[in-house]
């Protein structure tokens, strides 16, 4: 099941994509006195198994062509993104393999729908992609295991790490260091640097996440061309780690590393005004983003 949510007419709607249409179910779990409008408020409430007979009741049917896809979860409490989790990333940017899951955050000003325009900062001239798996966190879960985490997972989507390396690094790196580690706020965390979509993949229709290609490609030229199976620590374990004192929520999203194939390690060029970066993972779809000026 593809659940998504999109605006039409100005107004904030959740649906289903289905045989390349997009039921509204939003007037449907409405008339149950429900006002629900998001990906992140169905999975709050418990409503994934309503879905089936929204979609049969629902009434308001669109073509894709015809709505805005807004990101994924349009706000959740939390946004975590895994560092150094592909071997191959590790391997090119000459980075040890991390002991533990390596995480920072990004947040809300990050978010852009699948296919929205994404600002070029006019503070950075090294701006990257990073083409990413994503989890999407269905229940609320705290203190769990290994074995219990994949329970937690409502389904998957694709992100896009943009990445601003001048920022993330000090210059003259990595012949230069600081004591102080990288600056990920700033090199993580500037407006529009998390497109996410375009849906929800939920998890009984995609059952393994270990073994999907994933590709980034700029301008149509193939930039990144991975595996899920590449990760260093599985999904599993991102989140009983994180779980250990960090309560997550329905809605919360998990990126989990980028394969190979950077701008920053591999000499391409970074991204500017005009570019078209797309990121296309097996069993989801893809996402595509045009670069502009801010």
């Amino acid at each position: 099941m593809k659940i998504l949510n999109y605006m039409v007419k100005g107004l904030k709607r959740v649906g289903v994509y289905v045989d390349e249409k997009v039921y509204d179910i939003t007037s449907v779990f409405s008339k149950y006195g429900s006002d629900i409008k998001s990906v992140e408020e169905i999975l709050a409430l418990g409503y994934v198994d309503e879905i089936d007979d929204a979609i049969n009741e629902s009434s308001e049917v669109y073509r894709l062509q015809d709505i805005k896809l807004d990101p994924t979860v349009r706000s959740p409490q939390k946004i975590f993104l895994a560092a150094v989790n592909y071997y191959s990333h590790s391997r090119e940017g000459n980075l040890a393999k991390p002991l533990q899951p390596y995480l920072f955050t990004k947040f809300a000003n990050a978010l852009k729908g699948a296919y929205d325009d994404v600002r070029k900062p006019r503070s950075s001239s090294k701006m990257d992609y990073e083409g990413e798996l994503a989890v999407i966190i269905g229940k609320k879960c705290k203190y769990v295991s290994v074995q219990e985490a994949r329970s937690c997972v409502a389904g998957y989507t694709i992100a896009n790490d943009i990445s601003f390396r001048d920022w993330q690094f000090p210059q003259g790196w990595p012949n230069v260091q600081t004591p102080y580690g990288f600056n990920w706020v700033m090199g993580k965390m500037l407006d529009d640097a998390l497109p996410l979509g375009p849906w929800l993949v939920t998890s009984d229709e995609l059952k393994d996440p270990y073994s999907l290609n994933i590709k980034t490609k700029v301008n149509g030229e193939l930039r990144q061309n991975g595996s899920t199976s590449d990760m260093i620590f599985k999904i599993e374990e991102i989140i009983s780690y994180l779980s250990q004192g960090i309560t997550l929520y329905p809605g919360d999203v998990i990126s989990t590393g980028t394969p190979e194939g950077v701008a920053a390690f591999t000499g391409e060029r970074y991204l500017k005004a005009g570019d078209v970066v797309s990121v296309e993972i097996e069993g989801i779809g893809a996402i595509s983003n045009k670069i502009v000026e801010e």
